[in-house]
């Protein structure tokens, strides 16, 4: 029976610390700010923001949201992004995802500061990830490396799958991977024989959005699985891994709810100090 890395508890002690770090910040007059940018009414969207915004509250950090109709135009998002920019009191900016139909994403992430993008999506953070020389990372991948690390998975020369390739997971984990000398395959629809390639796996990382779309016969005996998906199925949540056969072949693995979830919003509190201590410039 597999392991469980518990994410709650990891993620826990990394916003202890974000805490800690606040405190200090205050003392010198430095009071981390986030803005978080909603626009419509995502029941998803929502309740990601309302957790974000008790974990400023746990923190210390100070927040405040920014709700905008769904039929907000572009010019009027980009508008209240510069107005964030420009404001000494907020560290750090998010925009959660996804915008409703008609407004371009990566039109808001790129308007962003970089030094305020908690998010690390902007295209300059995006480079410096590519090459090793960065502030802040995505607050999932980020994440998911500290869970590694605290699961004592050894990464330099193991085989890593990264199953999914997108702009906010799986790009930058792979990259992540790399740099700690892991050799990584990233996985997506057009993979041929899939299971193949999972089996080869000694570190598994599903971030695809598919119900229990990983079986047991797609992982490698040992391995460590990192289960990034959030799903509902028959109305409970479900990762993107089969968890109840796939432990019993794993090595060492997350859940889900419990997992990577918390981590996203751990990292999110630990970039956000970090851009106060930038914007201060304590870090340079």
């Amino acid at each position: 029976m597999a392991r469980l890395i518990d994410g709650k508890a990891v993620a826990l002690r990394i916003k202890t610390q974000a805490a800690a770090e606040v405190e200090k910040l205050r003392q010198r007059g430095i009071i981390p700010g986030l803005a978080v940018i909603i626009v419509g009414d995502d029941p998803a969207s929502r309740v990601y923001v309302n957790n974000k915004k008790k974990d400023c509250a746990e923190v210390g950090i100070y927040s405040e949201e920014h709700a905008l109709p769904a039929d907000t135009d572009l010019n009027r998002l980009l508008a209240l992004v510069e107005s964030l920019n420009n404001r000494d009191d907020i560290s750090g900016i998010l925009c959660q995802l996804p915008l409703p139909k008609g407004l371009a994403a990566d039109e808001v992430i790129s308007a962003i500061a970089p030094n305020k993008d908690v998010d690390a999506f902007h295209p300059s953070n995006v480079g410096k990830i590519m090459l090793g020389d960065y502030q802040f990372l995505p607050c999932t991948p980020a994440g998911v490396m500290e869970l590694l690390k605290e699961s004592g998975t050894e990464i330099a020369g193991k085989d890593c799958v990264v199953i999914g390739r997108s702009n906010i997971v799986g790009k930058p984990m792979a990259m992540l991977l790399m740099q700690a000398d892991g050799t990584v395959t990233i996985c997506h629809s057009k993979t041929k024989s899939l299971a193949e390639v999972t089996r080869r796996a000694d570190i598994l990382i599903a971030a695809i959005g598919r119900a229990k779309f990983i079986t047991a016969d797609m992982i490698k005996p040992g391995a460590t699985v990192i289960d990034v998906g959030m799903n509902r199925l028959d109305g409970k949540l479900c990762g993107d891994v089969d968890f109840e056969a796939a432990e019993k072949v794993a090595g060492a693995i997350t859940p889900v709810p419990g997992g990577v979830g918390p981590m996203t919003r751990a990292m999110l509190m630990q970039n956000t100090v970090t851009a106060a201590k930038i914007q201060s410039g304590i870090l340079k």
